[in-house]
């Protein structure tokens, strides 16, 4: 019984840390462009308040698309 237990356990180990350099640099850019969005640096969505912000530059993104 044991044994298995260890081998699900095993299986639903989260991943942790960022497993390649490509990775932790499109992070660290979405983490900017998004505090980037919420300052309102960019012209999207600069009517929306800096609470909904990100959300509604995502739904002009969308539309553009």
């Amino acid at each position: 019984m044991e044994a298995d237990h260890s081998q699900f356990k095993h299986q639903l180990s989260p991943i942790r840390g960022l497993r390649s350099d490509r990775a932790a640099q499109t992070i660290v850019t979405s983490h900017a462009v998004v505090q980037n969005l919420r300052r309102g640096h960019y012209e999207l969505a600069t009517d929306a308040p800096p609470a909904t912000r990100v959300a509604a530059a995502f739904t002009e993104l969308a539309q553009a698309i």
